[in-house]
Parts: structure tokens; sequence; C-alpha cells
């Protein structure tokens, strides 16, 4: 995930938007958003993977709604690359769960509101249940442990390896393997509690 110093997207670069971001430049989230819209849209690809196979739309339709979100809060304390991504991956997820709940709404008989995302993320193979469930257990365990939430969150919801999940969140790689072992423990337990899969 990390490019050169003097490179478009490279450390220095992404160092100097987020500073002129937590400043309130208005320009910035803007230029941050196009230095690292790849790596944006590989994190949106592993979101959507899980669900189904995705197509170009719905990728980027979930970066630009995660565009939407970030860029709507103002003056956000981004201390770094990896805390912009943990951001980004937190509301990918959000955004995921606002879809399913709509989803779950109009089964219920509620209107779902349609967007550029419903096709991709509402055909989804991990039912929108699923995903409610799914949250509802990550919350509890963020309440427990909010370093186990946010392995999983740039794990499961970022589609990070461990060693980008390591980088990103400035711990070694074997912290993260036992985090990540302890984390899909506790969920595990959870949803079959629950009585979910």
């Amino acid at each position: 995930m990390s490019a050169g110093e003097g490179t478009p997207g490279g450390p220095g670069e992404v160092t100097r938007l987020l500073i002129a971001w937590r400043k309130g430049d208005e320009e910035a989230p803007r230029e941050l958003f196009a230095v690292l819209y790849d790596e944006l849209r590989t994190l949106a690809r592993a979101q959507l993977n899980r669900r189904r196979q995705q197509h170009s739309l719905a990728t980027t339709g979930l970066v630009h709604e995660a565009y939407l979100k970030l860029g709507d809060q103002s003056r956000l304390d981004l201390r770094d690359r990896g805390h912009f991504f943990a951001l980004a991956a937190r509301a990918m997820r959000q955004i995921l769960l606002d879809h399913a709940r709509r989803r779950l709404a109009g089964k219920r008989g509620g209107t779902a509101v349609r967007s550029a995302l419903d096709e991709a993320v509402l055909a989804a193979d991990v039912k929108a249940d699923e995903l409610v469930a799914l949250d509802g257990a990550l919350a509890r365990l963020e309440a427990l442990d909010p370093r186990l939430g946010r392995v999983v969150e740039m794990r499961f919801f970022g589609g990070l390896s461990v060693e980008e999940t390591a980088e990103a969140l400035g711990m070694s790689e074997r912290t993260v393997k036992r985090d990540w072992e302890k984390a899909r423990a506790f969920l595990y337990a959870e949803l079959h509690a629950e009585g979910g899969a």
C-alpha cells in the first residue's frame, strides 16, 4: 500500500494532504481521494467481493459514497495514511450496512431507497440480515476491545492483508494475527449464539 516519498500518492504527498484536510482546506479531501483513488477502489472491491461478484459501477459507487461520507465531516483528525484507510473502511462498512437495513425494511413493507449500489449490494451472497447481525456482534466486540474491532474492520471489511493491517494500525504482524484470531473466535461465538451463520 505504500509508495515512494517523491511519487504521487507517496507518503509525503499523502501526509501533506492529510494535514491540509485537518486544517480545513476544502480542496484537500478531493485531492486526497484523487491521489488514493486506485487504493480506495481496491478497498471497495474487497468489500463488495464478500457479497457478490462486483462490477466496476458498484465499486465506483461505493468509493464515491465513501468520499461523500468522509468529505462531509469537516476537520477530521486524520493522523496518517493508515488512519485514513481505517476511516474509509469504516465508512464503506456503514454504507453497506445502511443498504442492508434498507433492504430489510423493504422486505418488511418499507420503501427502499434506490442508488447506484442497489443492484450490486442488494443482490449480495451475504444476506442483509447476516450483515446486520455481524455489525451487531462487531459493535459488542468493539465495546470490549476497540483494537480487535479495528483489526476486523481492516481485515474483513477493508480486505487488507495481515501486513497491510499491521502497517495501517501501527502494530506488529504477530499482534495483528493474534488479534484476528481472537476477534474471529468472539464473532463466531456471538453469531452462533444468535443463530446466525
